[in-house]
């Protein structure tokens, strides 16, 4: 048996709702399973335009009882995971800054922290996560400059890292809504939560395997 620790791959955007309920268990479930947790800042609308883009399109004349029941499955799950969910006036929002800070948060170990009070400020508090007093008030409070935070955040260097993480997800080919996970060093890599209509059928061992 390799004695190599395995990797999660957590793949999020904050301004998923359901990325949101996966964040509140994701450091839990590593723990309890001894995976090392590899934050993968993506921008999910990236995605959706690249494999899926009927997504978009759906929300300009939406099945309100599908529209309906999915609220009600997010309110739901909100309880379960102790969340308040508010669903914000601005939505969808443009939370490419947010993301490209968790990157200024992964060098500093503080991703956790960061990551929890962006989903808090857009899904709970209702504020725009893509204005930078939002983001600003969020680095004051963890404490970090918000000067180097925001030169930061506009680097080519911080644009090219979210961009890879976008790349890496599509490479792995995830077709999922929200969040994706991945277990690495593993006979296969396959996502733990997700939409994709082929995994399941392909699940033949425990979500841990060596």
């Amino acid at each position: 048996m390799s004695n190599t620790r395995r990797k999660l791959e957590f793949f999020f955007d904050c301004s998923s709702p359901w990325t949101y309920l996966a964040f509140k268990e994701i450091e839990n479930l590593c723990s309890r399973l001894n995976l090392e947790l590899v934050w993968k800042p993506i921008l999910v609308g990236g995605i959706f335009n690249t494999i899926n883009p009927s997504v978009y399109e759906s929300r300009s004349n939406p099945v309100k009882p599908k529209a309906s029941y999915s609220r009600k499955d997010l309110n739901d799950w909100s309880l379960i995971r102790g969340i308040t969910v508010n669903w914000p006036d601005v939505f969808p929002v443009n939370s490419v800054k947010a993301m490209r800070g968790v990157f200024f948060a992964l060098e500093r170990n503080k991703v956790s922290e960061y990551v929890e009070l962006v989903f808090c400020s857009y899904w709970t508090n209702n504020l725009d996560i893509s204005l930078d007093e939002v983001l600003i008030k969020i680095v004051e409070e963890l404490g970090w400059s918000s000067d180097k935070f925001i030169s930061f955040i506009n680097l080519e260097s911080t644009k090219e890292a979210l961009n890879r993480s976008r790349l890496a997800l599509l490479f792995k080919r995830f077709k999922s809504g929200c969040s994706w996970w991945s277990l690495v060093n593993s006979p296969s890599t396959w996502p733990l939560f997700g939409s994709s209509a082929t995994w399941p059928a392909r699940w033949k061992s425990p979500v841990v395997s060596t």
